[in-house]
């Protein structure tokens, strides 16, 4: 089989790595691709909003299978695109994808179809928006309606914070045009982790679970970034919880997909606050996570191409999936200055340092006269297998201890429990 797979961050090496692993697997493309998926694949120069360009280099390359990676091509409808063309294409179409492409859309289907959630209300003014200002009292949660990099939302302590945060997403426009429309929750106190599943249209199949850690500062501290580090299994997730999230939330999500014609066919992510009334669902996301993936996909056993086509033949139910008793730390390299501004194009040191049951899945790289540069915020994951979390822990940290670049930065606290 041919491959493509689109993107360019720790996500999509993951899944490169992966497919790697498949039998069933002679090429592999990435579009556009970095450093380190250069080293197992071909990195195609298309830019994942290019989708007429990936359409077009499907079909002259003769691609089996083409999956799509980040939200971006996904919301702008790239598999109703492919599909037209009569490409194999793993991912939600456009429809579904406004479950990530639209906060608002997201908590309404919540709602309607009784899936436990905080309360929510949604503005188009600002001036609206403002006498809003500490309905759910503070903290406060205040999110741009549209995509915004997994950064588009501000938990406010206070009034001036709020209105802040309000000014910069509407009038300032921080987030582009995912601010013409705000959302503002209620904020929700617990532990959060996440699940990701794989959703035929027919059923819902929830992989091992994980916990992401989105502040950029130890203890949960300072602003959201795209995720500085996961592990698997989550510390809480047990069999108590997950039956609760299956019954409360998995099921009828997917009843609810079917009331309301998704025809939804690929990943859908979805982030959960543990309160002490049980599950609630925070967010949905319409691919894999970054950096769940990189932990989620270390611990896969089962051949991942079979899994895909199984999905897209609606045929999940009857796919058997196995997964490493393993457990999995990933911890998040970042470039100093993130997630507000930082620079790139600082060589990196001691990739070919790593020792014993771990990776290094690259995500804001390129390479450059053979030498390995940063090139994004994000810059690397250093994942590790162990018998325990702790052991799992300690092999990605002294991993990532061996790799430096100027500035670099990681959290401390990858794989501890730490509730807000």
């Amino acid at each position: 089989m041919k491959i493509l797979v689109i993107g360019n961050g720790g996500r999509e090496h993951t899944i490169v790595w992966k497919l790697n692993q498949s039998p069933r697997v002679n090429k592999i493309y990435c579009a556009p691709g970095n450093a380190g998926t250069h080293l197992m694949a071909e990195n195609v120069d298309i830019k994942v909003e290019d989708i007429e360009g990936l359409c077009a280099f499907a079909k002259e390359n003769g691609i089996d299978l083409t999956i799509v990676g980040p939200e971006v091509p996904l919301v702008l409808g790239i598999v109703d695109r492919f599909e037209e063309e009569n490409l194999k294409v793993f991912g939600p179409n456009k429809k579904c994808s406004q479950l990530e492409g639209s906060k608002a859309f997201t908590k309404d289907f919540l709602l309607r179809h009784n899936i436990p959630t905080g309360d929510y209300k949604e503005f188009t003014s600002f001036e609206e928006a403002k006498k809003a200002v500490g309905i759910y009292g503070y903290p406060m949660v205040i999110k741009a309606d549209g995509l915004a990099a997994g950064k588009g939302v501000v938990i406010a302590e206070n009034e001036n914070e709020a209105l802040k945060a309000m000014d910069e997403m509407m009038k300032d426009r921080k987030f582009g045009e995912a601010g013409e429309k705000i959302v503002i929750e209620e904020y929700l106190k617990g532990i959060e982790t996440s699940i990701l599943c794989f959703v035929d249209g027919e059923s819902i199949v929830p992989m091992v679970s994980a916990q992401d850690y989105k502040k950029i500062f130890d203890e949960d501290e300072g602003p959201n970034t795209g995720g500085m580090g996961t592990y698997s299994p989550s510390l809480i997730y047990d069999e108590k919880l997950r039956e609760q999230v299956r019954e409360k939330i998995l099921l009828p999500i997917i009843e609810g997909f079917k009331k309301d014609e998704l025809n939804f066919k690929g990943i859908l992510f979805i982030g959960l606050m543990i309160t002490k009334e049980g599950a609630k669902v925070l967010e949905f996301n319409v691919r894999f996570g970054d950096p769940e993936t990189q932990t989620v996909l270390s611990r896969l056993e089962t051949d991942l191409v079979d899994i895909m086509e199984s999905v897209l033949e609606g045929k999940l139910k009857a796919q058997e999936i196995k997964w490493k008793s393993k457990k999995a730390v990933c911890v998040v390299l970042a470039s100093g200055g993130y997630p507000e501004s930082y620079e790139k194009g600082k060589e990196i040191h001691g990739l070919d340092d790593i020792e014993g049951d771990a990776f290094v899945f690259h995500a804001g790289t390129k390479m450059v006269d053979g030498k390995v540069l940063t090139n994004g915020g994000r810059v690397l994951g250093v994942t590790a297998l162990g018998d325990t979390i702790e052991e799992a822990r300690e092999k990605a940290y002294r991993n990532a201890s061996r790799i430096s670049f100027e500035k670099m930065y990681y959290r401390k606290d990858i794989g501890k429990l730490i509730e807000k």
